[in-house]
């Protein structure tokens, strides 16, 4: 093919540019006049705008927030929206994070899979289209963002002042093309306790988790017992009955309890063992005084449990299209004044926000909790049949000879913050998906198949 081969011709070019890139530590640090998100950031941006530029692509710079190279005629655009920054390197490197050492036929750096050598695949895939004097009907544009690993402003600073792309795609998920994004909520109940227990046995404290969207793998508690044989006691025989993993030590005059599960991603909680609701699990059988504390146990061991699919407490909604929704319990800050608690509930993209929280806040009432906080995003989900999807299914059969079947996932992509865009790639079907770990490495040979697979499928969305 003309577009192959030409992108096989700019094959060095193509690495070279990647490395340029990927040497840039481009992790996101204190605001600077004209840098919104750090030097690092503000040098990438500055890079690849400069690689673009020598490309022979017109260049625009948006106050440091994002930019975009440019290419066509006309009103309406093509949009290949793709991220420079990148999240922390982190320890565990073989090679160093930020020099893009090339070996076995892979380039390794922070930023080779997510996104750096992406969207600069689809740059190069987009030169070929140039090169080769291919007519198009609409304007394509390759947008360089760089603050969607902290918070996306720089898609709300674009499309401030930019429209939006009438069709394109981000090369910042899987292949093959994922056509639906549950609508994703975080957000914490809250509740001032003031009946609190004095009996024998208290509770001081419960505190356990990281963040909302994350499965806790650790949850303490400290228990004042005037005896506490009672309650260490009782936690051996939870552990033998249960199989339930829980330690007990004494600290400060405190029974110090050790809830450990295992960790998982918000939008999988079922791959995970929840430590706060392992911990609430036991202490709602020991044998406790009336509290408002033991009444939001009793709440929550009813309602939610070890579930995570919401259906006790009201809101399991499903549908075929993107399965159940999940439910997490994904942090717990307790003292004997507040109770604090972060759930992260993601629901089926045919579903509504309302058809989620209207039950929900049916269930709290009368308890005392309020929902505080609340961070949301809709749902991301495009009919298999619309043109956008037909036109990226039908070039990535073309060009690796392989089904492109449809994905659906709980988390979310930047395709999330742009209008009429999906995720699509670059992480290969049985490849490792290597985004914010230790030795994250592109396959050259991946770099280039990317390149060709977003220059088709720029042509047919512009042609």
């Amino acid at each position: 093919m003309q577009i192959n081969k030409r992108i096989e011709e700019l094959r060095e070019e193509l690495i070279r540019s990647t490395q340029e890139i990927v040497k840039i530590k481009s992790v996101q640090e204190k605001p600077q006049a004209g840098m919104p998100f750090g030097a690092g950031v503000s040098k990438a941006l500055t890079k690849v705008l400069e690689i673009a530029d020598k490309l022979g692509f017109k260049t625009v710079n948006l106050d440091g927030y994002i930019g975009f190279a440019e290419y066509g005629e006309g009103e309406d655009y093509v949009g290949v929206l793709g991220h420079l920054d990148v999240v922390p390197e982190g320890g565990g490197w073989i090679y160093a994070p930020y020099e893009a050492v090339i070996t076995d036929g892979k380039i390794f750096g922070r930023g080779t899979m997510d996104d750096k050598s992406p969207i600069i695949a689809a740059l190069y895939g987009l030169k070929a289209l140039k090169d080769l004097q291919i007519p198009l009907a609409k304007k394509v544009r390759i947008i360089f963002g760089t603050n969607e690993e902290s918070g996306c402003e720089d898609i709300e600073y674009y499309l401030q002042r930019e429209k939006e792309p009438v069709s394109g795609f981000t090369p910042d998920g899987h292949y093959p093309i994922i056509y639906a994004e549950k609508g994703i909520t975080m957000f914490e109940v809250v509740k001032n306790l003031s009946n609190r227990n004095i009996g024998d046995i208290r509770i001081v404290y419960i505190k356990g988790g990281h963040r909302a969207n994350m499965v806790p793998d650790y949850c303490e508690a400290g228990i004042f017992a005037s005896v506490t044989d009672i309650v260490i006691k009782a936690a051996e025989e939870f552990v033998v009955e249960t199989g339930l993993n829980l330690e007990t030590g004494i600290k400060d005059n405190l029974i110090v309890l050790k809830s450990k599960g295992f960790a998982a991603h918000g939008s999988l909680p079922e791959l995970g063992k929840n430590a706060i609701m392992q911990m609430f699990k036991f202490l709602g059988g020991l044998p406790i005084g009336e509290s408002d504390i033991i009444d939001l146990l009793e709440f929550f061991n009813t309602y939610v449990g070890l579930e995570t699919e919401g259906k006790s407490f009201g809101v399991a909604l499903e549908d075929k299209e993107s399965g159940k929704l999940s439910f997490n319990v994904g942090t717990i800050s307790m003292t004997e004044d507040k109770f604090t608690m972060a759930l992260n509930l993601r629901y089926p993209v045919t579903y509504e926000y309302g058809d989620m929280m209207t039950p929900f806040y049916e269930r709290i009432k009368n308890t005392g909790l309020k929902v505080e906080n609340m961070l949301h995003q809709k749902p991301l989900f495009f009919p298999t049949d619309h043109p956008l999807i037909k036109t990226l299914q039908k070039v990535y059969t073309d060009q690796t000879g392989q089904e492109a079947e449809l994905l659906a996932i709980g988390g979310g992509t930047y395709a999330k913050e742009m209008p009429n865009i999906v995720a699509f790639g670059p992480i290969f079907p049985g490849e490792p998906d290597l985004d914010h770990q230790a030795n994250e490495y592109i396959k050259i040979e991946h770099l280039l198949l990317n390149a060709k697979i977003y220059a088709h499928s720029i042509y047919e969305l512009a042609k």
